[in-house]
């Protein structure tokens, strides 16, 4: 019996019971909630949780299962929520046995989004604003005004996170229905001053920025997403116009997600 057909029995033989609450809007359907709690799992709460998690941000599938919140969630389900999952958040890998190992296992990580200070992601680094089309933050009108001051912040997690596309370019975008402001960066500018950018596995941009913020300084250009007009003294040139890529880009530039800083949205970003 393989790896995979153990957790599948494990599934079956696993008594049931009351699961700790799930995360997330209890009207929302169960996939949404299990993905906001799977995402908080694996991005922030694994040592409150006691999971184990190592730096690269993988960790085991069966002691993810165990927690009490995916009580009721089996191996099957899960493959299915990430292999459906839009924005690509998370990976699963089954990992040959080693010497150290005397089987093999299957594991889960979160591609990015992470607060966890000891998750080193294998990310891509970003040499030129011509590695990508264009970089997007997506916000709401109520942060803008902090953020055109004081710049966009990182917050809790390692990243500010920022996307190669907007909804309505032949783009796979993971745009939340609240983002009301679009925050076009000018990458090359950035890179010139020092501030280094990557690309996670999902396609999704990341900074660290300086001390965690971006400045305003680096701000091309912002729009107001539902009309894409430019705010008030932010038109910079003129409307964005994506950079042409290569005709067979790398997989690492597929999987395109806009990101915003932290809200009450349907689900995780």
């Amino acid at each position: 019996m393989d790896v995979t057909d153990q957790l599948k029995q494990a599934d079956k033989n696993r008594k049931k019971g009351p699961s700790q609450k799930l995360r997330g809007n209890p009207r929302d359907e169960p996939r949404i909630r299990i993905s906001k709690s799977l995402s908080w799992l694996l991005r922030h709460g694994a040592k409150t949780a006691g999971l184990n998690m190592r730096e690269d941000g993988y960790a085991e599938v069966s002691q993810v299962l165990s927690n009490p919140m995916f009580r009721d969630v089996n191996f099957s389900q899960l493959q299915e929520i990430v292999t459906r999952d839009q924005k690509q958040r998370y990976h699963l890998l089954l990992e040959s046995r080693s010497p150290d190992s005397p089987s093999d296992i299957w594991w889960i990580r979160a591609n990015q989004g992470h607060s966890l200070k000891m998750v080193t992601l294998d990310m891509q680094p970003i040499t030129s604003a011509l590695d990508i089309p264009l970089a997007v933050h997506g916000t709401s009108l109520a942060s803008w005004g902090f953020i055109a001051t004081q710049g966009l912040s990182k917050m809790k997690r390692n990243h500010i996170h920022l996307a190669q596309g907007i909804p309505g370019d032949n783009v796979i975008s993971g745009m939340r229905n609240s983002s009301q402001i679009l925050i076009f960066v000018d990458v090359q500018k950035a890179l010139d001053a020092g501030i280094p950018f990557y690309l996670s596995a999902n396609g999704v941009v990341l900074t660290e920025g300086d001390e965690g913020f971006l400045s305003p300084t680096y701000f091309q250009r912002v729009e107001f997403a539902k009309d894409r007009s430019p705010v008030a003294g932010w038109e910079g040139s003129g409307p964005i116009v994506p950079r042409e890529l290569p005709a067979q880009p790398s997989q690492s530039v597929q999987g395109l997600a806009v990101a915003e800083v932290y809200s009450s949205a349907s689900e995780p970003s």
